[in-house]
């Protein structure tokens, strides 16, 4: 005859195989889903500054500071196996000394449940924009990209790019802080 603990082994076998299935098949009903979203991207103010690097004292490096707006209803993303978004805004943009540089300017995590219609306006950079040389100065060709990241309950996690990226260019001369004049 078998024993208690034959039979709890069979009874937990059991149970973690059914729940690995469920977990299987949450994930599988909605790997094939579209996570495709409109965002709209705009830039409202931009400037260019040469400023020192701490590093090398000697050195001066391009630093970038823009006010962008960013619209876009991600709650068409959540369903029942999203548990939240993790959103960042990228730059995109090409020097002499780099063919791609690509540089997170802000990011935001809209949890389940929260407000996922994003209505903001004037909003500052998160992270600096800082270039590893002078190439933000009259650089004409920088993109913004909002990309997000699905975390699920269960399943792979899912990188995706908004539909809308916006390109504008720096100022072909050097914002001038009250300190230096």
């Amino acid at each position: 005859m078998h024993t208690v603990l034959n039979r709890g082994n069979a009874i937990v076998a059991y149970t973690l195989s059914v729940l690995a299935c469920l977990t299987f098949c949450c994930f599988a009903s909605t790997v094939f889903l579209d996570y495709g979203t409109q965002t709209d991207i705009q830039t409202v103010k931009v400037l260019v500054k040469n400023v020192p690097d701490y590093a090398a004292s000697r050195e001066h490096h391009d630093l970038g500071f823009l006010t962008f707006d960013l619209q876009a209803n991600l709650t068409g993303l959540f369903n029942w196996n999203v548990k939240q978004l993790f959103l960042y805004l990228t730059a995109e943009y090409e020097t002499k000394n780099n063919k791609l540089n690509q540089v997170v300017l802000w990011d935001k995590i809209i949890m389940r449940g929260e407000n996922s219609v994003l209505k903001l306006k004037n909003m500052n950079t998160k992270y600096y924009f800082f270039d590893d040389g002078n190439g933000l100065k009259n650089n004409r060709n920088v993109t913004l990209t909002l990309s997000y990241n699905i975390i699920p309950n269960a399943g792979i996690l899912p990188s995706f790019f908004g539909t809308g990226a916006h390109s504008f260019k720096f100022p072909a001369e050097y914002a001038v802080s009250p300190v230096q004049k």
